[in-house]
């Protein structure tokens, strides 16, 4: 399949008008903000069915759009992008793909949705950790896969992907990136790992439900099929009964039938995403976060993030942000504030004040 052509391009001030909401919410690592046109489909959707007239074809047509919106984004073909409802199901998918006894080497305090697939696999997986900046230094001759989140949900941390990439190669290691805290503000090219999974819900603003796989042909031919069901053929409305049914030959194989409502919310978002300048986005993003981030006095990242983090035991700094309106969120004893397309430096500003700063 060719790659999607790219809506027209957007700006930032252009995106801005497609949120109701936004000012003083700081909470994107959490869950995005639905956009305008996102609402607006979902209600026509909803009144067209109340009223007898779903159209489930309309609705398969859109999860396609959906996927090739994506595969845009990331720099593949929607012939490589399976789509799902969970990041745990998609790394179960990779840990079947492992022999039994693999070595699996996974970043410290990651999100368990990629971590516990390994860990209870039932596969005699070995799974050990290593900090994620000296992870690419961890792998080893006996590492079969490397899993990771580009962008550590509970700090914001973003990972030295290169470097990672570069040892996994070295010892002949496959790669599972979790890309879901950063597609949306930091371009991600899909191509350089063997499996990346994105739920939609947080910065591409989609309903939640919607989530997509990608898989390299390397790691298609060692991974089962183990969630077919109707939507895994090349045809899905000819898949739909008995045992004999071919799956798809490419990474659609592993779609899961598509929670339809949610991927009719999902197509404008992904759209408006995809219609964005990477380069205006990540500029953007970072740059309110840089901003709040010297405003607070803390230390400059290794490599810039959208998210900033910092230590608050007693949950008071959270507890200021929420009293002064502004909807921010606490991790891992840490308080946590992201920086969307939605977001201005009046958000920069009101958060310094609510922090006394």
């Amino acid at each position: 399949m060719p790659l999607t052509a790219a809506p027209a391009h957007r700006t930032i001030a252009d995106a801005q008008q497609e949120f109701a909401g936004g000012l003083g919410y700081l909470a994107a690592c959490t869950v995005g903000l639905p956009t305008r046109s996102a609402h607006a489909a979902i209600i026509a959707d909803l009144d067209a069915a109340a009223a007898g007239h779903p159209d489930p074809m309309a609705y398969s047509a859109t999860v396609e759009r959906s996927r090739g919106l994506f595969a845009t984004m990331v720099g593949t073909t929607p012939d490589r992008v399976a789509i799902g409802s969970q990041a745990s199901v998609a790394a179960a998918l990779v840990a079947a793909s492992l022999p039994r006894g693999s070595e699996v080497l996974i970043a410290d305090g990651d999100f368990s949705s990629i971590v516990l697939p390994f860990v209870h696999a039932d596969r005699d997986l070995r799974v050990r950790t290593a900090p994620l900046d000296r992870l690419a230094g961890a792998v080893g001759p006996a590492t079969a896969l490397v899993v990771f989140s580009l962008v550590q949900s509970a700090t914001g941390e973003v990972a030295d992907a290169d470097a990672i990439v570069a040892a996994s190669a070295a010892h002949g290691a496959r790669t599972l990136c979790d890309a879901t805290q950063a597609i949306g503000w930091l371009p991600v090219e899909a191509s350089r790992f063997d499996a990346l999974i994105c739920h939609a819900y947080k910065w591409l603003c989609a309903p939640r439900g919607v989530s997509f796989l990608t898989v390299s042909h390397d790691l298609q031919a060692a991974m089962p099929a183990l969630f077919a069901g109707w939507y895994a053929g090349p045809d899905p409305w000819t898949s739909c009964y008995g045992r004999d049914v071919d799956l798809a030959d490419d990474a659609t194989r592993y779609d899961v039938s598509p929670p339809w409502q949610a991927f009719v919310g999902a197509e404008p978002a992904l759209a408006l995403f995809a219609s964005l300048d990477p380069a205006e986005l990540l500029a953007h993003t970072t740059g309110l976060a840089r901003r709040f981030r010297e405003g607070m006095g803390l230390p400059a990242p290794a490599r810039e993030s959208a998210i900033v983090t910092w230590a608050d035991h007693d949950g008071c700094d959270l507890a200021a942000l929420t009293a002064a309106g502004i909807v921010a969120s606490g991790r891992a004893g840490r308080a946590r504030v992201a920086f969307h397309v939605f977001n201005d430096e009046r958000d920069v500003a009101a958060a310094l004040g609510a922090l006394g700063r």
